[in-house]
């Protein structure tokens, strides 16, 4: 298979090149720096951003699938940015497909496009879109997933996999802000601390994709369909965390606020910075609010039945391949 990955050098992206290279395919990583260590897996790399149009037709060209990974995952920011990236810079990627006469577009969602302000226990891909999202990053994700599931044919064929809470060795955003947070005393816990959660390897989402651009045709029960994916088991967020920590010699917080304050505060927070245009993040927001108090999993029979997906890699055993790589410093 030829394959193009957007996004191919973040951490995602560049685990599912790392495993299409591996099998012998033949794999173009597209993203905006030049990437040594995705080359030394035999991926070409293709500098170019999905906002650029030209650049993304003439990247399509020739392949058998595209993955599109490529996103603006922050919590903040402009609604500008959030909407070239996650909503133009789709329909680029679609537009390109279409010309390119690539067959499979494999998207990379996220189950905060069904997330608004109440707990998800369990829910299966029939859970609607929101009529209202807190944050410019579910939005924009839930319009970029429905125009890659409405552009599904019979000459493209489309999926969506949503992984919730991607975490391993590697990771640059998760894991490390959290423990950033911690050593510096800043980490509270918001709500009970009951909450359960799903999480996903990143093996294990990685796989998910190969799994699902595999199964898929204009004929396959995949095409023009959602997926939830994960480890298959909550974990109970503030107990995971903390003893990932306590592990880590870093103590677990000692402060827990009522996820009603939080959700305000982070309100106040977000009025504060639009307003007055302040930089960075807001320390709080309601979609975080939510986010860290909520109960938010999912059921995964759907990906394994339609393109046997498992979670091949246990919680237990990423955590500690997570422990050794923080341990090791790299």
């Amino acid at each position: 298979m030829k394959a193009l990955v957007t996004g191919g050098g973040g951490f995602l992206g560049s685990h599912i090149v790392k495993m299409l290279c591996e099998r012998g395919d033949d794999v173009v990583a597209l993203g905006r720096n030049r990437y040594p260590v995705i080359e030394q897996m035999g991926a070409r790399v293709v500098k170019a951003d999905i906002r650029d149009k030209a650049a993304m037709l003439k990247a399509c060209v020739g392949m058998d699938a595209v993955f599109h990974v490529a996103a603006f995952p922050s919590i903040w920011g402009k609604r500008r940015d959030f909407w070239e990236i996650n909503v133009d810079g789709t329909v680029n990627v679609i537009d390109a497909c279409r010309a390119g006469q690539v067959p499979k577009l494999i998207y990379t969602s996220s189950p905060s496009a069904v997330f608004g302000r109440q707990p998800l226990c369990g829910v299966d891909e029939s859970q609607p879109y929101p009529k209202r999202f807190l944050a410019h990053y579910p939005r924009t994700k839930a319009i970029a997933e429905r125009a890659v599931l409405d552009a599904n044919t019979q000459n493209l064929a489309t999926t969506a996999i949503r992984p919730h809470m991607i975490w391993g060795p590697g990771d640059p955003h998760l894991i490390p802000r959290v423990l950033e947070r911690a050593r510096a005393g800043r980490l509270v816990q918001v709500g009970d601390g009951k909450n359960l959660v799903d999480i996903t390897y990143i093996d294990n989402a990685a796989r998910a994709h190969i799994q699902a651009a595999d199964a898929l045709s204009g004929k396959s029960s995949c095409a023009g369909r959602a997926y939830f994916i994960s480890q298959g088991q909550p974990v109970s967020l503030w107990a995971w965390l903390g003893n990932l920590l306590e592990k880590l010699n870093i103590n677990r917080p000692s402060k827990c606020i009522p996820w009603w304050l939080a959700y305000y505060m982070g309100g106040a927070m977000e009025a504060a910075y639009g307003v007055l245009r302040l930089s960075g993040e807001p320390p709080m927001t309601r979609f975080v609010s939510l986010q860290l108090s909520q109960a938010h999993y999912f059921d995964i029979s759907a990906a394994k039945k339609d393109f046997g997906y498992e979670p091949g890699i246990s919680t237990d055993e990423g955590t500690e391949r997570l422990l050794a790589w923080l341990l090791s410093g790299k």
